[in-house]
Order: C-alpha cells, then sequence, then structure tokens
C-alpha cells in the first residue's frame, strides 16, 4: 500500500497534489482497496465551486457507493474524462492516472487541516 510524501491527505481518504494554485485530488490507495472494483465516478463539471469537506461527486465500487469529499475549497478546472469509460482505473492507479479532479484553490491556510503521509498512515493503521 503506498503514501506518497508529496502529497497531502485528508481522515475521509482523499489526497491532494499541490502545485501552485491548482490542486489535484483523488482518493487513496487504501480508499480504492476497501471499496473493491470501481465501477463508476460521477465527477462535478468543469466550473463547479465548492467548500473545503464538501462532497464534490461519488464513488461506486461493487461493495458500496462513497462520497467523494473535497480536500479545499475551490474551482474545478478540469475532471478526469478517462474516468468516465474506465473507471477501475481508480483500483490500478489511484495517485497518477486515476486523479479525478483538478481545482483551482480558493484558500491556501485551508492545507493546514491536511494531514501529511506518515499521520494517513497513522489513522490508517498501516
Amino acid at each position: 500500500m503506498e503514501f506518497p510524501a508529496n502529497l497531502k491527505y485528508t481522515k475521509d481518504h482523499e489526497w491532494i497534489r499541490i502545485n501552485g494554485d491548482i490542486g489535484t485530488i483523488g482518493i487513496t490507495d487504501y480508499a480504492q482497496g476497501e471499496l473493491g472494483d470501481v465501477v463508476f465516478v460521477e465527477l462535478p463539471v468543469v466550473g463547479k465551486v465548492f467548500k473545503a469537506h464538501e462532497s464534490f461527486g461519488t464513488i461506486e465500487a461493487v461493495k458500496a457507493v462513497s462520497d467523494l469529499f473535497a480536500p479545499l475549497s475551490g474551482v474545478v478546472t478540469e475532471v478526469n474524462k478517462e474516468l468516465d469509460a474506465t473507471p477501475e482505473i481508480v483500483n490500478k492507479d489511484p495517485y497518477e492516472k486515476g486523479w479525478m479532479v483538478k481545482v483551482k484553490i480558493a484558500d491556501t491556510s485551508e492545507l493546514s487541516l491536511l494531514i501529511d503521509a506518515a499521520a494517513y498512515r497513522a489513522h490508517v493503521g498501516k
């Protein structure tokens, strides 16, 4: 199970990679493993504005349907269209090809609410 050190995490099992004022968001390796085989991902439209901790979509797997929660407030600038046809990418490569949305970060002070890889690893007990 991977916990890349260059990412920030939420206790709800999302990750965010920060590049300037753009954040790329997805779910963690732990989360995809707990969900099982992902069969559908519902993502927002470009331009959608959301606040930190607000649901920005859903992910459906064989075992369950779960909400996806925004790590930070922002506006969606890009959506991973590949997930429409091949949602199983989330299982195979959750940190690269399985990303879900890119957002323009509204408030960088919210970064202090996120946890690092070591804290996330401790949170999930791995």
